[in-house]
């Protein structure tokens, strides 16, 4: 389990929107040095949909030829299809990953919770490997799929050494806090606003987009929970909402994007590929000038 700050780390492109391996391994030097604990590639922050299997398999080989430790690295690995999900899944578990986090198939809607459960079950088979640890990702209102409590519950009482946690992305408090209550679960709520409750409820951290750009203050807040100091994590975390409040008034990815940008000098974290389209300079600024009370400077 990795306890603290998780980044869904962003992900860089060239111009010819080809993958950019460079920037992607400076910024995950920088949010391991910065507050993170751990990375989370190939999320919805990661633009996982828009990047290949083999993209996707070459950078996770690519961050861990830099230096990254595999053990802190979760990434994604759900697709609607089985045979690229196993592909992806098994290379993590031998790269050395943590673990693997992995939507349910998404396309086809209302399959109900038993065809949701052999889906797992037949992914599970597929890798057949003694280390495969799974993180489900919650996130209905993106996928469309939602994992109910039940099937959570069904899943992990099935397979107690492999299905591992979740990704509560939902943000409903009261579906987290029910996670939060099946035994053995690690329950990480995909934002830092609820944090502080989630911790208090034996949660580890979080898995926060903001992350990218905000590491240190929300990786602070999750050191004083654990350590006890309450009062201290309620107060620092008034800055760290209102940030993450700011964001949510973007498109949160290609607003980070361009902030980065800015901030790095390079142009190339401006890249997106399609459907994704950039912030415009006027709100890019008008962002930035938002950010600079937060101490964040672009």
């Amino acid at each position: 389990m990795i306890k603290g700050l998780i980044a869904p780390i962003l992900s860089p492109f060239n111009d010819d929107l080809s993958f950019n391996q460079g920037l992607y391994n400076d910024l995950a030097a920088e949010l391991l040095e910065t507050g993170c604990s751990g990375l989370a590639p190939f999320g919805t922050t990661g633009e996982a949909l828009s990047v290949s299997c083999a993209e996707r398999m070459a950078a996770l080989e690519g961050l861990v030829a830099s230096g990254v430790d595999p053990k802190v690295i979760i990434p994604g690995t759900g697709l609607c299809n089985l045979p690229e999900s196993v592909a992806l899944s098994r290379h993590a578990v031998e790269l050395g990953c943590a673990g693997v986090m992995t939507l349910p198939p998404f396309y086809f809607k209302g399959m109900g919770d038993d065809g949701y459960f052999d889906y797992f079950e037949r992914l599970i088979d597929g890798v057949d490997h003694a280390g495969l640890k799974i993180y489900l990702y919650h996130i209905p209102q993106v996928s469309g799929v939602g994992l109910s409590i039940d099937l959570v519950t069904r899943l992990r009482a099935a397979y107690p050494d492999v299905i591992v946690g979740i990704k509560d992305s939902s943000g409903d408090w009261d579906n987290t806090r029910r996670l939060l209550a099946i035994k053995g679960l690690i329950v990480y709520p995909g934002a830092e606003l609820p944090v502080i409750d989630a911790v208090r409820l034996g949660g580890p951290g979080c898995i926060s987009a903001t992350a990218n750009l905000n590491g240190t203050d929300i990786a602070h807040v999750i050191e004083m929970c654990h350590a006890g100091r309450w009062d201290e994590a309620e107060a620092a975390h008034k800055a760290v909402r209102e940030v993450r409040l700011l964001f949510q008034d973007y498109a949160p990815i290609p607003a980070q994007k361009a902030l980065l940008a800015r901030r790095t000098g390079d142009a190339r974290w401006n890249n997106l590929r399609p459907p994704f389209r950039a912030i415009s300079d006027k709100k890019r600024d008008a962002l930035a000038a938002s950010l600079e009370p937060y101490g964040m400077r672009f």
